[in-house]
């Protein structure tokens, strides 16, 4: 039996602007395999985790060991352009740094 997919990669492209006016709250994200906007109706409202390393250690709350990954959880809102990429928000904004890197965006919740 082949193990099940929870997750699809995502690329941070940078957040959402305008010429002269970025909005920090908003963040880009191209989704692996998806090219349309009809695509990304599938992924919309799915769970998107950036998942970072810190300098310090934290006792993670489930495990209880300490470690120095953190994570920033967000949504996939909607489609931005016609070229699949997608609007997402994220409980606190995501750092400068995030641009370029990976995300997953989770396959839950289902709207099935």
């Amino acid at each position: 039996m082949q193990p099940t997919k929870l997750f699809s990669k995502g690329i941070v492209t940078g957040y959402r602007r305008g010429q002269r006016n970025q909005d920090t709250s908003i963040s880009l994200v191209k989704i692996e395999g998806v090219d349309t906007k009809a695509d990304t109706e599938f992924y919309h409202g799915k769970r998107v985790a950036y998942i970072y390393r810190a300098q310090k250690t934290r006792k993670n709350k489930i495990t209880k060991r300490d470690t120095k990954l953190r994570v920033i959880w967000g949504k996939v809102r909607r489609a931005h352009g016609s070229s699949g990429l997608v609007r997402a928000s994220f409980r606190t904004n995501l750092p400068p740094k995030a641009i370029g890197a990976t995300v997953r965006v989770m396959l839950y919740p289902s709207r099935v």
